[in-house]
């Protein structure tokens, strides 16, 4: 078990080096989420209730297209340096290296969402209450969008225009995710009972932990054969 361990953290350190290294692959998205949760209020205007009750909804909505615009480099760049080879033919087990991408995934583009997601619940006069909820959903749902998108990356890696597909594959699997972190959140502002929804997004994050790293590993081996 150790030596597992072992494999899943240096796993994780190297496509963490990796990123300090290139920093811009894991500031894009978070770009992106800044720009849509901030210039959505400008659009709609200033009105208090106008902006709380969209606030879950389109905060919900820009992670989720920002984890998007990450997912296709996940295994992108070990398959053009022919890393990914390397993986596939390695002694250690796909499945726990695979766990171990998406792992410094998640630490560099679904953790940035969730830290900076208060500032964002600000514009949308969010109190501080209901932005706690909504970086414990973001917290949850973005493991989970990062572990399905695992899938989908290993499923398109090399491929022409992976990026379209890569989207069509991983949305209605993310619907789920969407539907209760965005709904929690809104429970939330209006003072409602809101602790199934984090209770579902926790047992669906549990669930893609368990199973997701076995698909991304066989979607590796598939693609790649």
């Amino acid at each position: 078990m150790p030596g597992l361990f072992g494999v899943l953290f240096a796993t994780a350190r190297r496509d963490l080096t990796l990123v300090w290294k290139r920093p811009g692959d894991s500031l894009n998205p978070l770009f992106f989420f800044a720009m849509v949760a901030s210039l959505f209020p400008l659009a709609v205007g200033p009105t208090p209730e106008q902006l709380q009750f969209a606030g879950p909804g389109v905060l919900w909505v820009a992670a989720l297209l920002a984890m998007l615009l990450s997912l296709n480099s996940l295994f992108m760049s070990d398959f053009e340096d022919g890393s990914l080879e390397q993986l596939l033919v390695s002694p250690q087990p796909l499945v726990v290296m695979a766990l171990g991408k998406t792992i410094a995934h998640w630490l560099t583009s679904g953790l940035p969402l969730v830290i900076l997601s208060p500032v964002m619940a600000l514009a949308f006069q969010m109190e501080l209450e209901v932005a706690g909820v909504l970086m414990v959903t973001l917290a949850l749902g973005t493991i989970s969008l990062s572990l399905l998108g695992s899938v989908g990356a290993a499923l398109t890696v090399g491929l022409h225009r992976g990026t379209a597909l890569l989207s069509l594959l991983i949305l209605p699997l993310s619907m789920p995710v969407l539907i209760f972190g965005a709904r929690t959140v809104s429970l939330a502002a209006a003072g409602d009972a809101y602790s199934a929804g984090i209770y579902a997004l926790a047992a669906y994050a549990v669930g893609a932990l368990t199973l997701v790293p076995f698909a991304t590993s066989a979607a590796l081996r598939i693609s790649n054969s």
